[in-house]
């Protein structure tokens, strides 16, 4: 950890341990709830949470036939949020502390800092059923990465979203709602940079615009349950949720959109989501589709060889995953991924079936999860990846 590091997590742990000693009560205080105060005049208030992944990961090397593995702190991660002024004014702050939360593909761009910031948002509620965000945050886009990677039914997210979610990004987003009888109607509009969290440099080619809209046709789900892997919540009568979302990154400068590498030439990057949640009495599934298009192909540069250098990664992915969760919490579920990236990529095509097992401790605070992965790609051989990954939240 850098001296700058450092000295900014020293900061922020004497930031709340002040707000702890002045703070006049201390509500809600039990394990994988945080720590939450209300100042004396109710002024603002403050919950702080924290939380790690510990993973081991293993897979056949398919050229020598041995296993390469490691283990990993996948995540680890610092949280504050609450409502300042007024409770119509929320906000929260995400902190990455990990090696695979804080590295970037470019350090120029991001500063030559660590990439820490993952969530740093206002949510104002500015009228019944209105809110504006503004900040950095995750945009509108598929529902599996909108999902925390705390509350996720699987080890990790699928295919799909490693190749085409829009992440998280600056700038602001419009939310609203509203019912018809049991019918619940999401709304949302959002304007953002297009290059991604923690980008320092100005704005490159144009901003990214995002809408999204969601329905629900039998009523909202139960503890916010349309984003949490597994019904652990036990819904008493059937749930669903289907949404669809498009994303416009006006002349994006990166691989992926808010993701991978910087490329040398700029593309219209156009995303289409469209998926569902369903969950009923320990049962859930849910289904994803995303395709990705670039305005004057996808492909950047070749070498002098004619082999593609540089590009966009589009195509389409398709992803369903269904599992059920046991009066004994735990939980048995299975996932297949399909990913078509377009031939002029040189990208390869793949196929994934996943088989998980789980064991809630305390729902998503306290949990082990296991998978293996039978990885498909045309012209190769298959290989197999093995994961057990425990997840601890304070």
């Amino acid at each position: 950890m850098n001296t700058k590091l450092k000295g900014a997590f020293i900061a922020l742990f004497i930031l709340f341990m002040v707000n702890a000693s002045h703070a006049q009560s201390i509500n809600k205080s039990r394990f994988g709830k945080g720590l939450q105060f209300i100042a004396a005049d109710s002024s603002f208030s403050l919950k702080f949470s924290t939380r790690f992944q510990m993973l081991y990961q293993g897979g056949i090397n398919t050229t020598t036939d041995q296993l390469d593995d490691r283990f990993l702190i996948r995540r680890a991660r610092l949280k504050f949020e609450g409502f300042a002024y007024s409770p119509k004014l929320e906000y929260k702050i995400e902190l990455g502390l990990s090696n695979s939360d804080i590295g970037n593909d470019d350090p120029t761009m991001f500063n030559n800092a660590d990439n820490i910031i993952l969530d740093a948002v206002a949510k104002w509620n500015f009228a019944p059923n209105w809110e504006l965000w503004v900040g950095q945050t995750k945009l509108p886009g598929n529902r599996e990465r909108i999902v925390s990677s705390q509350k996720m039914q699987f080890v990790d997210r699928s295919l799909l979203n490693s190749r085409f979610n829009i992440d998280r990004d600056a700038g602001a987003q419009l939310h609203h709602e509203h019912t018809f009888g049991n019918v619940v109607v999401r709304e949302i509009a959002s304007v953002a940079m297009g290059e991604g969290r923690d980008i320092t440099v100005n704005n490159a080619g144009g901003y990214d615009y995002t809408a999204k809209v969601e329905i629900m046709p039998f009523g909202e789900f139960e503890g916010d349950g349309a984003y949490v892997g597994s019904d652990i919540y036990r819904e008493e009568t059937p749930k669903l949720a289907i949404a669809a979302a498009y994303d416009f990154n006006d002349n994006a400068t990166r691989a992926r959109g808010q993701l991978g590498s910087f490329l040398s030439d700029q593309r219209d990057l156009r995303t289409v989501f469209v998926d569902a949640m369903f969950k009923y009495r320990g049962f859930s599934s849910m289904a994803e589709y995303a395709n990705s298009t670039a305005s004057n192909g996808p492909v950047v540069t070749r070498t002098p060889e004619g082999t593609v250098a540089e590009t966009f990664v589009t195509g389409n992915a398709f992803n369903v995953q269904a599992g059920y969760l046991f009066p004994s919490n735990w939980e048995v579920a299975g996932r297949y991924t399909t990913y078509n990236p377009e031939k002029v990529t040189s990208l390869h095509p793949q196929e994934q079936y996943t088989l998980g097992v789980s064991k809630y401790i305390v729902g998503h605070s306290l949990k082990v999860q296991s998978d293996v992965t039978l990885q498909d790609q045309p012209g190769r051989e298959n290989s197999y990846l093995f994961r057990l990954q425990m997840e601890l939240a304070l």
